[in-house]
């Protein structure tokens, strides 16, 4: 898979010991996310691993990642190897001398103080070289509100703590980097990346785009539809927005714009397509493992509660996209561009079976995510060993395992960040303030706070990525809104949805940016187009924090019921959005459509049943399909030629 050019291209000494780095950084978490050390006779401290996992990879991030980005990237400079060094000491103290330490843990000895402060400035600095400044400027505030906590007013007003207390609680607490997100991203992320790239390495991407093309690609507005399925089946097994854009519209994109849509649309929907891939079971992006953590549910719940959403996500974009194709005309793939079915899947099936293992170890046997997804990845190089065009070389299985570890730094950076952010948070008292804050603003109301909470998300999703978005606000908010009543794993999700729509909304949404540069389009009409795409991601959230049946809580009559009328309501905010049925609709008739789609996902409100929502959307509903097949029959009628006489 591609790399950016925050990358640098080395060779030589230099390239080998990167590649090592990286190398043992995928397969020492991959090991340890199978839990073969529980069958050990001996024990480790979690925190063990976790100090060579952080030391693996700070050492990678200052020999792979330039310090700059006028950086020729050639070579590593003194510096970082000093760096790179100095991560694998902050990292090896912890996984040697843990067992001391943790019957210790107050203890403010200088080698504890000095490394722990090593080990904020590293981790702070590589989230700069990875994520960019915005983000480690905002952990650096943290810190200092920590230190700084007295000189505030009111709420905001705290004890505050000595430089030696706060390194050291950020460095070996278990709520500062070694917390609950770097030990995700060490235990589970890394198999549900490593699957991804195992699957690369075996060629199965070409299976789902032509699973894509098969399905979709005769149908009006094929193209559109084949960037719709193959981002939801590549949202099956990558959690990146960016990487699915990356690797999908490469073909989708110039397809789009091949059959007839304008280059912001085509750009538009591969961002949409592609950013949904988050909230796509099996594989969902990274926050999601992290409600699983939060909740203390298995990952399995979470991707079961988030099904009917995602696909109502993409039904508003699948309408949305059949609707523009009808408005314009387009026509379906010529048959020569689309697969033949028997043949696909002589040659592709095996694909279906490291899927299907997912699945059933997620779903149905209950296991834990990180064994299910290194069970996955086992499978996956099994069966591409079974055929000979898809048998791996040796040096495409290395370089699975390595850009595995390459990806991880990202998120490690992330996640080792996210840790001095709570924990800075946790120490200063904040995080037990903030809630209590939050509901007096609102007044108790449930509506009120999801709206300053989704406008939080949006807010601080303009520079954070996802992940630091919803662990941020799963600290601060999630209680709140636990507290006026929204359902724990609702309330989760909601912040998980909103922190995903920040990719696609401006003006700051980097998948967004990556396909209108390979669309050759423009960015804001691409980025108002997205939004448009991806209307039902700002609605449904809202929907299954009032009416939890929707994430599949409740008894089966509320469950059905519930999907049904949101699925019908998506389709015609849908319509409304596109302003096409049967024929172009005027605003009116747009508003008709949007309003009788959001009757159809109101919940009960007191004094009013919910059936009377439902049946007033139906009607209005009714009355607009009824309309427009009328107006399009006389229309039809009047400009046929008179028969003669």
């Amino acid at each position: 898979m591609e790399t950016t050019s925050k990358f640098r291209r080395l060779s030589g000494a230099a390239r080998g010991i990167e590649r090592a780095l990286l190398v043992a950084l995928t397969l020492i978490s991959a090991t340890w996310a199978t839990q073969v050390h529980h069958r050990l006779p001996w024990a480790f401290f979690n925190e063990q691993f976790l100090g060579v996992f952080l030391g693996l990879a700070l050492a990678s991030v200052f020999v792979a990642v330039k310090a700059r980005g006028r950086e020729a990237g050639d070579r590593v400079p003194t510096y970082d190897w000093a760096l790179s060094a100095l991560g694998l000491v902050v990292g090896g103290y912890v996984a040697v001398m843990y067992p001391t330490i943790a019957y210790r843990l107050g203890e403010l000895t200088p080698d504890r103080v000095l490394l722990g402060s090593s080990a904020v400035l590293l981790v702070l600095e590589a989230a700069r070289r990875l994520a960019g400044g915005t983000l480690a400027w905002v952990a650096l505030a943290c810190i200092l509100y920590a230190k700084f906590a007295w000189l505030f007013p009111s709420l905001l007003y705290a004890k505050g703590s000595s430089w030696s207390r706060i390194v050291s609680y950020l460095y070996l607490d278990t709520n500062g980097v070694f917390g609950v997100p770097l030990q995700v991203a060490a235990s589970v992320l890394v198999a549900f990346i490593f699957f991804g790239h195992a699957l690369y390495a075996v060629r199965g991407d070409r299976f789902l785009m032509e699973i894509a093309l098969v399905l979709m690609g005769r149908y009006r507005g094929g193209a559109a539809k084949v960037s719709v399925v193959s981002s939801a089946l590549f949202g099956t097994v990558s959690g990146s927005a960016v990487a699915n854009v990356a690797v999908n519209g490469a073909f989708s994109i110039p397809l789009m714009k091949q059959t007839g849509y304008a280059p912001h649309m085509a750009a538009a929907i591969e961002a949409v397509a592609s950013t949904g891939g988050q909230i796509m079971p099996p594989v969902m992006g990274a926050a999601a493992f992290l409600i699983a953590e939060f909740l203390n549910i298995s990952y399995g719940q979470v991707a079961l509660a988030a099904a009917i959403p995602a696909c109502l996500y993409y039904l508003a974009l699948f309408t949305q996209v059949d609707l523009e194709a009808a408005r314009t005309g387009m026509a379906g793939l010529p048959p020569e561009r689309i697969p033949k079915l028997r043949a696909m899947m002589r040659h592709g099936w095996v694909f279906l079976v490291p899927l299907a293992v997912l699945v059933y170890t997620l779903m149905i046997a209950n296991w834990e995510a990180g064994p299910a997804g290194m069970a996955a990845v086992v499978v996956t190089f099994g069966v591409g060993l079974l055929q000979r065009e898809h048998r791996p070389s040796l040096a495409r299985v290395v370089a699975s395992v390595e850009e595995t570890g390459r990806t991880l730094l990202d998120i490690v950076a992330i996640t080792a960040l996210a840790g001095l952010v709570i924990g800075t948070l946790n120490l200063s008292g904040f995080i037990f303030k903030i809630s209590l804050l939050l509901v007096t603003i609102s007044g108790g109301h449930a509506l009120l706070l999801l709206i300053v909470t989704a406008l939080g998300c949006l807010f601080l999703g303009l520079p954070l990525p996802t992940t630091v978005v919803y662990i941020t606000l799963a600290v601060l908010i999630a209680p709140a809104l636990v507290q006026v009543g929204i359902h724990p794993l609702a309330a989760h999700l909601f912040l998980f949805y909103f922190g995903m729509i920040s990719l696609i909304t401006p003006p700051d949404c980097l998948p967004t940016y990556t396909a209108a540069a390979m669309a050759r389009a423009d960015f804001w009409k691409t980025g108002w187009t997205g939004m448009r795409l991806a209307i039902a991601a700002y609605v449904v959230p809202f929907v299954f924090a009032f009416h939890p049946a929707l994430i599949l809580v409740g008894t089966w009559t509320d469950i059905v019921t519930t999907v049904i009328t949101s699925a019908l309501g998506t389709v015609l905010i849908g319509v409304g959005c596109a302003g096409y049925l049967f024929r172009p609709l005027g605003w009116v008739r747009r508003a008709w459509a949007i309003a009788a789609g959001l009757l159809l996902f109101m919940p009960a409100v007191p004094g009013v049943a919910e059936y009377v929502f439902d049946a007033a959307g139906l009607l209005l509903a009714g009355a607009l399909v009824g309309w427009e097949r009328s107006a399009r029959a006389g229309a039809v009628s009047t400009s046929l030629p008179a028969s003669p006489a």
